[in-house]
């Protein structure tokens, strides 16, 4: 067997390949409401073999969207309207997970096809949070988050955990990633507080950790967390692997279970070096020098390629973005490809003899 068609076990779920749906915005909710453009897209990389379906960034408050068209988990009536999704998911085999998610200074824009700038206030724009002042590149500049903002933003993590559970998702993943709300009070780049929210390591830890353990404490203790994180700001004197191999250890300490490992996202004027798997060796290096189970994303196109990442410990899962947009099937194509056998649903099992099929 595959190690990519091997099945992995978080806590009491076990989910029955490793590969992952990574978390993609689709920016067409109506006031954070998923509908049936959600259920089609999400439903489809389930019939189509993935392990795990992670939602997009579904923001945990209404300032915290990235652009007004954002799914949330706010409010009871959004939660209703995921019930439908997640139940579909899990039908097909696959396991349901939500992003929990704030932007931070990068809320308030516009959708990408538009152009993805942000939006003014008479266009539907709002004024930001962050950890300071101090803008993301040409945006405009944040108001800094007082503490009880910050306790605030919390306790609205907490509460989305309560709901997104209510909506029937078995998985949780904290967003602080590419430069969103906890990344910009991670880097050193986008924090410059004076307080116990800024400065060293440990301070700039505290929010992010404060968020990661109101959402493991609220999730029941059989089902997994999982955090998302930007290995590296590709900024010199920015968030770098050092420092995510600590917040790891750190997330490890509270009870998450996997670290889903990107990178960049936090200074407009990065300077990435891509590549096919480039974010590997970050995802290898966490988890070897975290102790924690991790997942790599980042150019993953090819069933072999996922597969020598698996076999050569740099990672427990593949998470795929593009790939899946461009091929639901992926996951089918991906297991013919290595000669395994997946089952397909009743509906199309007269193509399991095919070339796609056993």
């Amino acid at each position: 067997m595959s190690l990519l068609f091997s099945p992995v076990t978080l806590r009491s779920v076990t989910i029955a390949n490793r590969v992952f749906v990574s978390p993609m915005c689709q920016y067409s909710a109506e006031d954070g409401i998923p509908n049936d453009w959600h259920l089609v897209h999400l439903g489809s990389r389930a019939v189509g073999g993935a392990g795990l379906v992670l939602t997009e960034a579904s923001a945990v408050s209404p300032h915290g969207r990235i652009t007004p068209w954002d799914t949330g988990i706010w409010s009871a009536q959004q939660a209703e309207a995921w019930k439908p999704i997640a139940a579909f998911i899990k039908a097909q085999g696959a396991v349901p997970g939500i992003q929990l998610a704030h932007a931070g200074r990068k809320a308030s824009c516009d959708k990408p096809w538009n152009g993805g700038q942000p939006l003014a206030r008479d266009a539907g724009g709002w004024r930001t949070h962050g950890p300071g002042d101090v803008p993301f590149g040409n945006y405009p500049a944040p108001r800094a988050m007082t503490v009880p903002d910050l306790e605030a933003c919390v306790a609205d993590f907490r509460l989305a955990a309560d709901r997104a559970l209510q909506a029937g998702f078995e998985v949780a993943e904290v967003h602080a990633a590419h430069g969103y709300l906890l990344h910009e009070f991670l880097s050193p780049l986008s924090n410059p507080r004076g307080d116990d929210f800024g400065g060293s390591l440990s301070n700039r830890m505290r929010f992010p950790l404060a968020v990661a353990r109101a959402v493991r404490d609220a999730w029941p203790s059989d089902l997994p967390v999982l955090v998302r994180i930007s290995a590296t700001d590709w900024k010199e004197g920015g968030w770098d692997l050092e420092q995510s191999i600590a917040f790891a250890t750190e997330l490890k300490e509270i009870g998450v279970d996997m670290i889903d490992v990107s990178s960049g996202g936090n200074a407009a004027d990065q300077k990435i070096v891509l590549g096919p798997g480039y974010q590997a060796p970050f995802a290898a290096a966490i988890r070897r020098d975290a102790g924690i189970p991790a997942a790599a994303v980042g150019l993953i196109t090819e069933p072999v390629q996922a597969e020598h990442i698996l076999a050569t410990g740099q990672a427990d899962a593949v998470c795929l973005a593009r790939a899946l947009l461009r091929d639901p099937y992926w996951p089918r194509h991906a297991a013919a490809a290595l000669g395994e056998p997946m089952a397909w649903p009743n509906q199309y099992k007269r193509c399991e003899t095919g070339p796609l099929g056993r």
